[in-house]
């Protein structure tokens, strides 16, 4: 038998996923069923850990979250640790997944859709181009068992293999980028380099087929760029870009109808991705490249819950969350309730409720009425 060549053994030697032996399916790693909020092993919210396909399958999971720890891409180290801060990042007391009730909607998500923590994909530190295959193949291992893979970052550069495993498994050219990001993240390389966290756009329209109509930004406000020839390259490529100044003028929620409108123009599927930057930097200062005047929580989370709701959403990720630039915790705090946004679109959507921007008529104070 041949031995692993040592340049490989980052990856291959250290994969002890089915060991030991088990029968297949997700394993609660809580020791109580209710316990302090900062105790335990933390999964992304508390739910149960999947380590295989065949847990995925044996679990009937809908959902499965899966870190991607990078951060060699992007030039500000931090936002490896990104996703072990979204999932230790719970404020409350007491929590558990079957008590989490969302404000506006009434629903609980985890009651509606089967959740797992998928662990971590086995990134190289120190070449990010090597880190791409491992990230496509553990977003492809969720998709291929029917389940919507949530992949945390790191920096954006992993939204070029999530979308490619996804377009493999889905159709190329059947999924619509929802891009939401203070960058255009399209430029062609950096520094020489074409696996960046400014360049997965590029990747995705050039390599995985994923056509220029297909890719739908919305928040664009950087002083950086783009210049007038990336600008000029983005409006031939096809590309929806909803700038800053289109929310200005004609307000948020009428590019949120824009924005579903064209993605269910162009495909059959949606994929969500957020770089954390696209919100003020007063709502998420722990990210490596911060542009003032983004938007706020409350705009971004109503779009993340619309946009899982009224479209067929097969996956999303969120990126760029640097914790250690954030001693508040807020940043980590928002990605971790964006997640849950677009959870609750999904159950939403699941249980067929077809309203745009629903709310529950009590809680929106539509319908008054005590209680008998």
């Amino acid at each position: 038998m041949s031995e692993t060549p040592e340049s490989e053994n980052w990856r291959r030697e250290v994969d002890r996923s089915t060991f030991p032996r088990r029968e297949p399916g997700p394993i609660d790693l809580r020791r109580y069923y209710v316990q302090p909020s900062y105790s335990g092993v933390p999964t992304f919210m508390g739910v149960p850990l999947a380590l295989t396909q065949e847990d995925l399958r044996a679990g009937g999971v809908d959902v499965a979250v899966v870190g991607c720890p990078v951060d060699v891409s992007s030039g500000h180290r931090g936002a490896a640790y990104g996703p072990r801060a979204i999932r230790a990042d719970e404020r409350y007391l007491y929590s558990t997944p079957e008590g989490f009730v969302h404000s506006a909607t009434r629903v609980n998500p985890f009651n509606v859709l089967k959740v797992v923590d998928y662990g971590d994909a086995a990134v190289d530190p120190f070449d990010i181009t090597r880190s791409m295959e491992p990230i496509r193949g553990l977003v492809r291992e969720i998709a291929e068992v029917g389940a919507r893979p949530v992949v945390l970052g790191g920096d954006h550069s992993l939204l070029w293999p999530s979308v490619g495993a996804l377009s493999e498994v889905h159709g190329r050219g059947s999924i619509a980028v929802v891009h939401f990001d203070a960058h255009p993240d399209c430029h062609e390389e950096l520094f020489g380099h074409r696996a960046t966290h400014t360049t997965p756009i590029r990747r995705l329209i050039d390599e995985e087929m994923v056509p220029g109509p297909n890719v739908i930004q919305v928040g664009i406000r950087t002083i950086s760029g783009p210049d007038d020839q990336l600008f000029n390259w983005m409006r031939r490529a096809g590309m929806r870009s909803h700038f800053m100044a289109e929310i200005e003028r004609v307000g948020f929620a009428a590019v949120v109808d824009k924005v579903i409108e064209e993605a269910r123009a162009v495909a059959d599927h949606v994929y969500l991705s957020l770089d954390i930057d696209v919100l003020d930097p007063a709502f998420a200062p722990g990210t490596g490249t911060p542009e003032p005047a983004g938007l706020t929580t409350r705009e971004l989370f109503t779009a993340l819950r619309r946009i899982a709701h009224e479209t067929d959403l097969v996956g999303m990720d969120v990126v760029e969350v640097a914790p250690h630039l954030d001693a508040g915790y807020s940043t980590a705090m928002n990605a971790r309730r964006a997640v849950f946004e677009a959870l609750t679109g999904l159950a939403l959507n699941r249980i067929k409720i077809s309203s745009k921007n629903y709310a529950n008529p009590i809680v929106a104070g539509e319908v008054r009425f005590p209680l008998k």
